[in-house]
């Protein structure tokens, strides 16, 4: 490639990221001809064109760009002290591709209308709001894994494995087409993540793969769970980038379910979300609430926490850190804290749709 065509492809970037910031303004636009324009005929050639094989594209290639990374680092180590500038230079060129593919093939998507004016909710509950919801939860959650386990002591054991999940999953989407048309989703494309391991150290339930459009889900998540996660990562691909809008689309379509373990574990998850923000304001409260909860869902969260505390590691914040400040990057102000803003919006939707 001749240096005046490196040079312009690295200067790209500044005009790209001035567009995108201009974007990030008119969400409407975006809305309009990103967002359900040509970003559902991107992802579903994408999903076509991977999601019938077996293991994860992207991962794949993923691998191979580390390898290739590496190998170019020392094949060109002289090079890189020698001509510094020029090192840097391309660099910025391949930064530059990277940030158009991302964005052309689903990072605009952060940019786009809230899913809170789409559903037409209120976004900002009280704490009055969010104890009143979690006491719900609770007696739902308690119901549920009573009906369940016909004892309020034993854990609820998911009978399901993974890829069953996946297949109800994709069923739970197709069947809330009329309903909720927003959610339509075509052509699946949802696989085990072969990464399980790392993701499982880097506290990471599942990501979406943005130039494969393949959703990948960490196959070490505890089983009750793992629907939630992948219904959440099954939200990324059709297009909401925003967690906490996933977290709730995740919740939404999974408790939409008709099978019980799926209610089970869309209750559960919302019940957590809720406990979390009660003990972030009152401790005393929170601890008078966790009592009321069945043993046998106490026993799943603690599957849960022993499941993270399985991979506790001191990289961790960094891996944390790191994401949190790609999040703010693109759009999410509140970084990783933005996964726990969902019980504002579950507030708002069941504000609508009482339990």
């Amino acid at each position: 490639m001749k240096n005046k065509l490196r040079n312009a492809i690295a200067l790209s970037l500044i005009p790209q990221i001035i567009l995108v910031k201009w974007l990030a303004g008119h969400t409407d636009w975006v809305e309009s001809f990103y967002s359900t324009g040509i970003y559902p005929w991107i992802s579903q050639f994408f999903r076509s064109l991977f999601g019938w094989i077996p293991f994860s594209v992207g991962e794949i290639i993923y691998t191979l760009l580390v390898v290739l990374v590496f190998r170019y680092i020392l094949r060109n180590r002289r090079k890189i002290k020698t001509k510094p500038l020029l090192f840097l230079r391309d660099n910025i060129m391949v930064l530059a591709v990277f940030y158009f593919t991302f964005h052309i093939c689903w990072g605009l998507n952060y940019y786009r209308k809230p899913l809170s004016e789409t559903l037409a909710v209120n976004e900002k509950a009280t704490y009055e709001d969010i104890k009143s919801l979690t006491e719900t939860l609770i007696e739902k959650t308690n119901a549920l894994q009573l009906q369940i386990t016909q004892d309020s002591t034993a854990m609820v054991n998911v009978p399901y494995n993974r890829n069953e999940i996946f297949e109800r999953t994709i069923a739970s989407y197709n069947n809330l087409d009329d309903q909720m048309p927003f959610l339509e989703y075509r052509r699946p494309s949802v696989k085990k993540s072969m990464f399980s391991i790392m993701s499982s150290y880097m506290g990471i339930g599942g990501y979406l793969n943005p130039f494969t459009n393949e959703a990948q889900v960490n196959k070490k998540t505890p089983v009750f769970r793992f629907p939630v996660v992948a219904a959440h990562e099954i939200g990324h691909q059709i297009g909401y980038s925003a967690e906490n809008e996933t977290n709730l689309i995740g919740y939404m379509v999974t408790a939409e379910n008709e099978d019980i373990y799926f209610q089970y574990s869309a209750s559960a998850y919302a019940l957590a979300y809720c406990l979390s923000a009660v003990h972030t304001t009152d401790e005393k409260e929170f601890e008078r609430l966790y009592t009321n909860i069945n043993e046998g869902v106490r026993k799943n969260y603690r599957e849960l926490q022993d499941f993270h505390e399985d991979y506790e590691n001191p990289f961790e914040p960094i891996f944390k850190s790191v994401f949190s400040t790609f999040l703010k990057a693109n759009n999410q102000a509140d970084g990783v804290q933005s996964y726990s803003r969902v019980v504002h919006l579950l507030v708002g939707y069941h504000e609508k749709n009482p339990l």
